[in-house]
């Protein structure tokens, strides 16, 4: 009872999730949680002052917003609204509210103003190439704490904000898939502090309800280590990278300028983070699309300098266009090019109804120059070339394996591709996949005939029998399954009941 429940129920929260890009959600759930701290302020739970919190919570909008949009002027940049407003909500849980009703403090409200101010700064005077390196609240916060106008004080850690910002922050980790990650920080985080307070004389009761609700691990590992765009591409270099910002956050010192702190531990893994990614901007010059199906266009990009990537990962592509839709102007896509490839070619369908993106790549014209925000992603191949492979695509999901099947490592490899699709005008990339040297198994839904390069797995169901007679040697080999979240759930719980040890999983929630 409980696996069919939990299916369902996972399906339900992917489809509601999947409405919101990252970016989205975590803006709403900070709106939310702005919301709820000017409550527990109405009712006495905090002691701020209702003027001075929404004062705050203007200044730190506000500021953030103008200051982004003016450097972006002076820059020739298209202003990220979304971030902004980021940025300007978790510097208003950073900052202690300046006290109006008693005399204005003045310092205190420059150091907002500048935290802000020097925030929007970093994403343009802090980058290399293009990119930004730091966490940008992160940055306007540790910049001011060095001119002694204000410190971060990191508010949102109050047990009672601690009942909403828990849901929150799993919510957004939950829609990240860094939940690992954040695991990795926070037993680490919280045990090391419960350890100095347990020695301080605190019971364990005790030590462990301030490591969690009065320090603001929470609040940093769900909405500032696990921003996208200055985190590592790869999930180990993600877990060290977890490991390390944790020492540096909960164990004490002092070396003068330089103290711990949550900001300084950030800033530093941003670095480490920066220095393994890609290491500068990613622009690109779109030149041409083709049709792949009646559902499905390829589209080529040439970018202006090599592009880091792995066979199996994704690119983020910044899609400026008007009336975006609730997914924002960000969306991610997997390369079919190989990497060293010249140009760089992703695959999308285009099956009615259509997103706001999905309408602005069809409108591209050739020359057009678009901006790529992050790669990434562990839908890659194992680095034993004598490892067998067994890949299965649902529909689009076939992306990610073109550029896996045109490496020379795959043709080294023993490879069994299984492509489940609707018809044979919906099979994409055929002469590419009959070159690709693969043992390749078709599942048509409508009966027809596979392609003759192809075995042809019929129509019936693919459970774990069915997958067992197809791929016999299944339980010996490294399974990859690709295709929407619903597909994936299905064929993964078929892999695993004929036999799969090694199931790895890339889902498309929509874009």
């Amino acid at each position: 009872m409980t696996t069919r429940s939990a299916a369902p129920a996972a399906a339900r929260l992917d489809t509601a999730l999947g409405r919101f890009t990252m970016y989205r959600l975590v803006l709403l759930v900070l709106a939310v949680l702005a919301v709820y701290s000017l409550l527990l302020d109405l009712l006495g739970w905090l002691t701020f002052g209702l003027p001075e919190m929404l004062a705050h919570l203007v200044l730190c909008l506000g500021l953030t917003y103008a200051s982004n949009r003016a450097l972006a002027a002076v820059f020739h940049v298209r202003p990220h609204a979304e971030s902004s407003l980021i940025t300007g909500l978790l510097l208003y849980f950073l900052f202690w509210p300046t006290q109006l009703t008693d005399g204005v403090r003045l310092p205190d409200l420059a150091g907002v103003a500048l935290a802000c101010v020097l925030a929007s700064a970093s994403k343009y005077a802090l980058a290399w190439r293009g990119r930004h390196i730091f966490n940008p609240a992160a940055a306007g916060a540790f910049l001011t704490g060095l001119t002694g106008l204000n410190i971060a004080t990191w508010w949102a850690a109050t047990p009672a904000m601690l009942w909403l910002v828990l849901p929150g922050v799993l919510l957004v980790l939950y829609r990240v898939r860094k939940l690992q990650m954040a695991a990795v920080f926070t037993v680490l985080t919280v045990g090391i502090v419960t350890f100095e307070l347990l020695r301080a004389g605190l019971d364990t009761g005790t030590a462990l309800w301030q490591a969690v609700a009065q320090r603001p691990v929470l609040f940093f590992v769900g909405f500032m280590l696990t921003e996208p765009l200055t985190l590592p591409p790869r999930r180990w270099q993600q877990l060290a990278l977890a490991g390390v910002v944790a020492l540096l956050f909960a164990v004490p010192f002092n070396l003068g300028l330089a103290a711990n702190s949550p900001e300084l531990a950030l800033l530093v893994g941003n670095l480490l983070a920066f220095a393994a990614g890609q290491r500068g901007g990613i622009r690109l010059r779109f030149e041409g699309s083709r049709p792949l199906t009646p559902t499905t266009t390829e589209f080529r990009f040439r970018p202006t300098r090599p592009l880091r990537y792995a066979a199996g990962q994704y690119l983020e592509l910044h899609l400026p266009h008007t009336r975006a839709d609730g997914k924002g102007l960000r969306r991610i896509f997997s390369l079919t090019s190989a990497p060293g490839s010249p140009e760089l070619r992703i695959g999308v369908g285009i099956a009615a109804p259509l997103s706001s993106a999905k309408r602005s790549l069809l409108a591209l014209e050739p020359g057009e120059e678009l901006t790529g925000t992050a790669v990434g992603g562990d839908f890659v191949l194992p680095r034993n070339r004598q490892a067998p492979v067994l890949l299965i695509a649902a529909g689009i999901g076939i992306t990610p394996y073109l550029a896996q099947l045109g490496t020379s490592a795959a043709r080294d490899r023993d490879v069994v591709l299984l492509y489940l699709v609707r018809s044979t005008d919906e099979l994409a990339y055929a002469d590419e996949l009959e070159r690709s040297g693969a043992r390749v198994i078709v599942r048509l839904a409508d009966g027809s005939a596979a392609p003759g390069f192809a075995q042809d797995a019929g129509d019936a169901r693919l459970d774990a029998a069915r997958l067992r007679e197809l791929v016999p040697d299944i339980s010996a080999r490294d399974v990859f399954v690709s295709g929407s979240p619903a597909s994936v759930r299905s064929l993964r719980s078929a892999a695993r009941g004929a036999g799969a040890r090694r199931i790895h999983v890339d889902s498309f929630a929509g874009y």
